[in-house]
């Protein structure tokens, strides 16, 4: 009753000093602008605006439920006609007790974000005009003052681009908001005690625990919690409110400064915490085992991929045409083995440094960068012409000779060129990976390497599987020339996604730069063969220049395009509306660079069938386009324990949660989905 009468006498104390305050503002104590992620937002797309606010030495802001006393922000938009702005997000707050009252407040800097939704049809170049008045409360430990402000900024609409500069700082800002859980949570009131149940990994890491209720009427605010870790869940234990709860419960369960989760738990029963920390470890240590198993398995399937198993093809037949003894094979085998599981342990170490660095980052994340798809052209198309016969080298040609150091070389590539493909079973793995501890994550991402090594280690330990291999003869030349064009496909492939990710120019100096290498290479083979000294000068000058030029290529404007007629960009507060609606979503994540998407996308997202049956079910399509590593998209994926592309949801009409599709899509099965509403 006292928290209570507390929070409406200031509410009341607020609107009382309104007037006043519009007249004679006095000193403003909480410093505040607005920016926009964009300044040149496309029409009908949208564009993030944060709301930056530094309170002033001494005095704090508050949160959406701002606790025991105090109010939430007032935000009043006053926007061109067809423009919308969704609501106000907060990041993670902190606790701050005063006289036995708790508060939840910001007390450094902080921003609130909001998607602006901006209208269609609109001509490049129209400005957008945007305004806000705000009104909210700034307190000290001893007094409060109520505050208003208006900020303006005015965009135009253009392409979407966004600087580096203003990506960098907006993703630190939304790296303080909290992520969706992506599980529902449970609670129990017990006497006057209540209890909330978690879904958290046994292991993951977790620095001073605390449960924030979005509403009054939950918990009691100011009472002590008690956390603890229960398996693959965490235990909060409360006091309730006065008037128990019975309807779900919202909140932030913060699981380090400034760092947390966004939940709803619903009324069920939750046992109390008796799991030991020995079956803990012991359900970890299954999780751990079975996501082992399943890289392994999704690593094998990655080799009749067209960039792998040319690779693979000429590794083995180099074995078959170099009558090695048995120690040779084993050596070689293991080379290969070698090459795959280290490239694998690095990127997946380069993968969690910069999620521990506080990056959204997922696999494949090299590829986000159009200079690294570049390099990748260079040697792609390189070993292709190679095939081809369009020269011969004097250096070692590790794509299909013998050696150890040869077989190391090419499971390294291999490894390398098969990271834009996340096939069965490896999205659950990579999921478990980043959310699992250090050791075990590496533990997943080496038995990605070992099931992508498996087909020639077991060639080179099993003398029954080479003696079926073929005898050498001219056929092997012929078979080189074959396994060229699927390497040439994959050059064609990359330099798609280069044109897609840095634009038409980008593609242009990405194939003026192979040309420029090729050329060199060629030229080094026609010195080699008529016994010239030097012969190696040729092909070096031209690939460091070729290299040197795809190193200066930059990502044009980002563009989502969504392929499938009717379909939007992915945004969570477009989502959030679509459901509000109780229409059926479905909603695909994809990236240019990952084929797996694009083969499901070609052979049954965008088939006429699923559109037809979409239009009929009246069902509401979302793209997420990840091509260029959106951080915001990232961290949606990850909350549905993906660590990357593709992802497929459905969201049925009144459904709590999505159901997650499987990673290879037929015709049948979304057809199915858009039948069953």
């Amino acid at each position: 009753m006292t928290a209570w009468f507390c929070r409406m006498m200031t509410v009341l104390a607020f609107f009382v000093a309104l007037p006043a305050l519009a007249q004679a503002p006095g000193e403003t104590h909480l410093a505040m602008t607005i920016a926009a992620e964009s300044a040149t937002p496309r029409a009908g797309g949208t564009v993030t605006l944060a709301l930056a606010a530094k309170p002033q030495a001494g005095w704090h802001g508050y949160w959406k439920n701002p606790g025991d006393a105090g109010i939430e922000t007032l935000a009043e938009w006053t926007l061109p006609k067809g423009a919308s702005a969704g609501p106000l997000r907060y990041p993670v707050p902190q606790r701050l007790t005063v006289a036995g009252l708790m508060n939840y407040v910001y007390e450094q800097p902080f921003a609130l974000l909001v998607d602006l939704k901006v209208p269609a049809g609109l001509a490049v170049g129209t400005p957008l005009p945007i305004r806000v008045k705000l009104d909210y409360l700034v307190c000290t430990d001893t007094v409060c003052v109520p505050e208003r402000q208006t900020l303006s900024t005015t965009l135009t609409v253009g392409d979407g681009s966004i600087a580096p500069a203003d990506r960098a700082r907006f993703d630190s800002w939304r790296r303080r908001l909290p992520r969706p859980l992506g599980s529902t949570a449970t609670y129990q009131v017990v006497g006057n005690q209540l209890r909330l149940s978690v879904p958290f990994p046994a292991d993951a890491p977790i620095d001073k625990p605390y449960f924030y209720p979005a509403d009054a009427g939950s918990i009691a605010m100011a009472a002590p919690q008690k956390v603890t870790r229960d398996g693959d869940r965490l235990i909060v234990e409360t006091d309730a409110a006065a008037t128990a709860p019975t309807a779900p419960i919202a909140g932030v369960l913060a699981t380090a400064p400034g760092e947390g989760l966004a939940l709803t738990a619903k009324p069920g029963t939750v046992a109390a915490s008796t799991t030991s920390q020995g079956a803990a470890t012991a359900g970890q240590a299954a999780t751990a085992i079975l996501a082992f198993l399943g890289a392994v398995l999704g690593g094998l399937i990655l080799n009749i991929m067209p960039c792998v198993f040319p690779i693979l093809s000429l590794k083995a037949l180099s074995l078959a045409r170099g009558g090695g003894t048995e120690r040779e094979a084993r050596g070689e085998a293991l080379a290969y083995t070698a090459g795959v599981v280290l490239v694998c342990l690095a990127l997946g170490g380069g993968l969690l440094a910069i999620r521990a660095a506080g990056s959204t980052a997922g696999w494949a994340f090299q590829l986000q960068d159009p200079r690294v798809i570049g390099v990748l052209l260079l040697l792609v198309g390189g070993i292709a012409l190679n095939l081809a016969g369009l020269f011969e080298l004097p250096t070692p040609r590790f794509a299909g000779e013998s050696g150890a150091t040869g077989a190391f070389a090419t499971g390294a590539l291999a490894a390398f060129v098969a990271t834009p493909c996340t096939g069965p079973f490896m999205g659950a793995a990579l999921g478990a990976a980043l959310v699992l501890p250090t050791f075990a994550a590496l533990l997943i991402f080496a038995g990605l390497g070992l099931g992508i090594a498996l087909p020639f280690l077991l060639i080179g330990f099993v003398p029954a599987l080479r003696r079926r291999l073929p005898k050498p003869g001219p056929w092997m030349a012929r078979l080189r020339r074959i396994l060229s064009v699927p390497m040439l496909l994959t050059a064609l492939g990359l330099a798609w996604i280069l044109g897609r990710q840095a634009g038409v120019d980008g593609m242009t100096l990405g194939l003026a730069a192979l040309l420029l290498a090729a050329l060199g290479l060629w030229w080094t083979g026609r010195l080699q063969s008529i016994g010239r000294e030097r012969v190696w000068a040729p092909g070096l000058v031209a690939l460091l220049l070729a290299v040197a030029g795809v190193m200066t290529v930059r990502p044009a404007a980002a563009s989502a395009e969504a392929s499938l007629a009717g379909a939007e960009p992915f945004s969570e507060a477009r989502l959030a509306t679509l459901r509000a609606e109780g229409k059926p979503v479905f909603a695909y994540f994809t990236a240019d660079w990952c084929l797996t998407c694009k083969v499901n996308e070609k052979t049954a997202i965008e088939t006429a069938a699923v559109a037809d049956s979409f239009r009929r079910g009246k069902v509401a399509v979302m793209v997420g386009d990840w091509t260029d590593g959106d951080p915001a998209l990232g961290r949606f994926i990850e909350a549905h324990n993906r660590a990357g592309v593709p992802l497929y949801l459905w969201y049925a009409p009144g459904a709590k949660e999505p159901r997650v599709l499987p990673q290879v899509l037929t015709t049948g099965t979304l057809t199915a989905l858009s039948e069953g509403t």
